[in-house]
């Protein structure tokens, strides 16, 4: 949706901003900003796109029409919960036609949505739970148990079990095009009873949303996305209806030639991540395109999908990438249909490149961002331009600096290291709940602190040297060493711990632990594994754990982990 008035990239006033000169011809160098709530653009695809396909999952199609009318009722079972404008509303669902109803179903109400990630371990959860206080949870029901292990002070009143597979009791392998074996697994891991919770057919069973009842407007509060921080407390960042509606508009700015009611996105990227949600539930919304979803990436499942619905749009994180191509190569499965295709969350690997760009014949960019910022904020161009090996240029309307780590008021000699600040109508308005954490991360005026330190090429594209922050990257997750560290403290062996990010050859980081001793005590890796696991997501456990010594310090008694790190990678 761009404005007559929207300079082009090529435009005297598009010279403020160097970068626009890389963008692909047609992207516009700013976008007109939403004056409308996600709820409104909802409602608008839903009228538009009516009989038309908005989900599939495991071959089973939902209309726009339908989606729109479950999502009245569900907000109308959701107000009988006493659900009101404001109330912070939990979701802990994988990818389902669920998770998308109840998203705008919330918002309908002007409530916020609050994402959490159902492998969380019940201690994880209470902790974010304590911050948010959401009285009303919707989970699927695999994890009931855990919301169930909340002592009651935690506050939560009514949980709605999702059972996936409820609405689909005749699910034919011949559709999905998967042996009878992976359809039993996959039926089998998909749903469990859950007898102590409202299940999501009561929450749909109280007719639909009074049509005049109030909608929310574009500044109100829409998401709070929890993120790791370097203190290993996770932060919820406040995302308004404006700052996702525009990024989405970035997005679809950025995707020039995407069509209207003509894309197949792949939902392999969890929707309570922040990509999966922009990029499905906000950005696939907006385009009216057809949502396919998956509970988790399987392979099988996907190129099972790609023979019935071909995806034009598939983003991912670089493992992904390259476990699809290699599969879709050893098959003969075509992957030509794959038009748009961004990669983040980790660095991207020269030979992923070249492996999904042989196999599928179209680009695969690499683009950045953070929960902060709606998430995305930079991307390589879908042109001749882009970069290897860069995370790209800004997105329309989003401007970038690069200051001293030291005094951010200071901005670097261009092509010198310093952190990635960034301003635009995505960035976050701050961490609920939270003030002193918000004056670390946004400045005065409004600037970003990313905790990224990068390099700007003379061309304007910008790479990632190191991170400020300290987190480890794992699969496409933020891992804060400090939360890690933290929990291996608390083992009777362990008098103190050090966590770090080994690099991987073929992308992303694995989760290493460095771990001095008490006396007398040895090291016994498994049992420090298994006492991880029971405390934490298994995607922060560490993959390695290795005995140190002595932790190196800095004078005021602070472990360097830096120094831990190159003390212990030869020992990995």
């Amino acid at each position: 949706m761009q404005s007559p008035n929207t300079p082009a990239a090529d435009s005297p006033s598009a010279l403020i901003r160097p970068w626009v000169k890389n963008y692909q011809p047609g992207v516009p160098a700013e976008i007109e900003l939403p004056t409308e709530s996600l709820v409104s653009m909802f409602e608008r695809s839903v009228a538009e796109a009516g009989d038309a396909p908005a989900t599939e999952f495991f071959g089973r199609r939902t209309s726009y029409r339908e989606l729109g009318e479950q999502v009245s009722r569900a907000a109308e079972g959701l107000r009988r919960l006493g659900v009101r404008a404001g109330d912070r509303v939990a979701l802990i669902l994988p990818n389902c036609p669920q998770h998308v109803v109840a998203f705008y179903a919330v918002l309908r109400l002007g409530a916020v949505v609050v994402e959490h990630n159902p492998l969380y371990t019940s201690r994880e959860l209470r902790h974010q739970f304590e911050d948010h206080q959401a009285r009303v949870v919707i989970a699927w029901d695999k994890v009931v148990e855990t919301i169930e292990e909340f002592p009651s002070d935690v506050g939560v009143e009514h949980v709605i079990a999702v059972n996936m597979l409820a609405a689909f009791p005749t699910l034919k392998r011949a559709a999905l095009n998967l042996p009878l074996k992976k359809l039993r697994e996959s039926r089998a891991a998909l749903s469990a009873p859950a007898p102590r919770a409202m299940s999501w057919k009561s929450l749909l069973s109280s007719g639909s949303l009074d049509a005049a009842h109030p909608r929310p407007s574009v500044n109100d509060l829409a998401v709070i996305g929890y993120t790791s921080g370097t203190t290993g407390r996770p932060k919820g960042a406040m995302l308004t209806h404006l700052n996702l509606y525009a990024n989405a508009l970035q997005g679809e700015a950025w995707m020039h030639g995407a069509q209207t009611g003509k894309e197949i996105l792949y939902a392999v990227l969890p929707m309570f991540h922040a990509f999966g949600m922009t990029l499905y539930l906000t950005f696939g919304i907006r385009k009216q395109g057809l949502l396919v979803l998956f509970p988790k990436f399987d392979t099988d499942l996907v190129l099972g999908a790609m023979k019935k619905s071909p995806a034009t749009v598939y983003c991912a994180v670089p493992p992904i990438y390259e476990r699809t191509a290699m599969a879709a190569k050893d098959r003969g499965i075509s992957l030509r249909s794959c038009k748009f295709c961004i990669s983040g969350a980790m660095n991207l690997p020269d030979h992923v490149v070249e492996l999904w760009e042989s196999v599928s014949g179209g680009l695969l960019v690499e683009g950045y961002g953070m929960t902060e910022s709606s998430p995305v904020a930079l991307g390589n161009p879908f042109h001749p331009t882009r970069q290897a090996g860069t995370i790209g240029v800004p997105f329309p309307s989003t401007d970038m600096k690069v200051v001293d780590v030291d005094d951010p008021s200071k901005e670097v000699t261009q092509g010198d290291p310093g952190e990635l600040l960034l301003k635009g109508p995505q960035v976050f308005q701050g961490y609920w709940n939270n003030a002193a954490e918000t004056a670390k991360s946004l400045t005065e005026d409004g600037w970003l602190r990313t905790g990224d330190i990068v390099t700007v090429s003379a061309e304007g594209f910008t790479k990632i040297v190191d991170r400020a922050k300290e987190l480890v990257i794992t699969g496409g997750f933020n891992v804060s060493p400090s939360e890690v560290e933290n929990v291996l403290r608390q083992h009777p062996t362990v008098a103190d711990a050090a966590v770090f990010g080994k690099p991987l050859e073929r992308g992303g980081e694995m989760v290493v632990a460095a771990v001095q001793m008490e006396s007398g005590s040895e090291l016994d890796e498994a049992e420090l594994r298994a006492f991880c696991k029971e405390r934490m997501a298994r995607y922060k456990v560490p993959v390695r754990i290795v005995g140190i010594d002595d932790m190196p310090r800095s004078m005021l008694g602070k472990i360097l982990r830096k120094q831990v790190k190159e003390q212990s990678l030869p020992r990995l």
